[in-house]
């Protein structure tokens, strides 16, 4: 059974789901207009049977209060650190997708004693080259486009679902009812706000802010990296990367995925995290 609550981190109300029982996992997931109940539940599910599996939405995201200030990944990380303290959790096998990767390698440089295992799945961080070069600046700067890419997304399912095809690699393959995950999550009014935010504060002419290049030799945690061969965001090349520079990390490439593994290839990602928290 997947229960909802929420917990208060520095003023700040973090929604959760939770479920099952056993040794904790958190899942964290990814940005534009992702959520707990968006990449997750068939992972969560299936990890469930054997572990306690707790899922936050980030902050700004899903039910988590949008809350002034910066949308960085160190503050990303702050809260998320807050909400495993609060929760008494600690240490966990981290998994991380995009975004939530991304914020599960700074919390895991930052509060080593909270993180056992850490999972990054197609991770935020591991290079400084923007996707589309200048323009992706542009976009982050410009933030009507994500607006209006957002208000057509509510009004379409059509057009809600063919945007997943860049982030997929066989977007005929992908279940319907990950679509229907995205369209109802985009209804919400707040819905791309915290991924505007964290453009602005993560986005610059140079590159992305943000990146653990010089830091990856600092992660004590073993590490398993887990990446779509498809992936057109950040290329496999940087994952290959950060598993030579990592001191105790493994990468497994997923071939059938692109960007979103825990929803093109769900079975295969939590087999992963179950073989990681389990040595544990």
């Amino acid at each position: 059974m997947v229960t909802d609550a929420s917990v208060t981190v520095a003023g700040t109300r973090i929604h959760y789901q939770t479920a099952g029982e056993g040794p904790p996992v958190v899942l964290l997931h990814g940005g534009i207009v992702d959520a707990a109940h968006v990449s997750w539940p068939p992972v969560r599910d299936r990890l469930a049977e054997d572990y306690r599996v707790v899922v936050p939405d980030l902050l700004g995201y899903g039910e988590s209060e949008l809350a002034d200030g910066p949308y960085s990944i160190p503050r990303h990380a702050e809260v998320i650190a807050g909400v495993l303290d609060a929760l008494e959790l600690g240490p966990v096998t981290l998994v991380g997708l995009s975004l939530g990767g991304g914020v599960a390698i700074q919390l895991a440089l930052d509060r080593p004693d909270l993180v056992e295992a850490l999972v990054p799945i197609d991770p935020f961080g591991l290079g400084r080259d923007l996707p589309n070069g200048f323009l992706s600046y542009v976009l982050a700067r410009v933030q009507v486009f994500n607006r209006v890419a957002i208000a057509a997304f509510r009004r379409s399912r059509a057009l809600t679902r063919a945007s997943l095809g860049g982030i997929v690699h066989d977007l005929d393959a992908l279940p319907a009812e990950a679509v229907d995950a995205v369209y109802r999550e985009v209804q919400r009014p707040t819905a791309g706000a915290a991924f505007r935010r964290f453009r602005k504060a993560e986005v610059t002419r140079r590159g992305y802010r943000t990146t653990f290049l010089d830091r990856f030799g600092d992660l004590a945690a073993p590490t398993t990296l887990l990446h779509g061969a498809h992936d057109e965001l950040f290329p496999v090349e940087w994952a290959e990367r950060a598993a030579d520079r990592i001191p105790d990390a493994e990468l497994h490439v997923l071939d059938d995925c692109a960007h979103w593994a825990p929803r093109e290839n769900p079975e295969t990602v939590a087999a992963h995290v179950e073989r990681v928290a389990s040595d544990e």
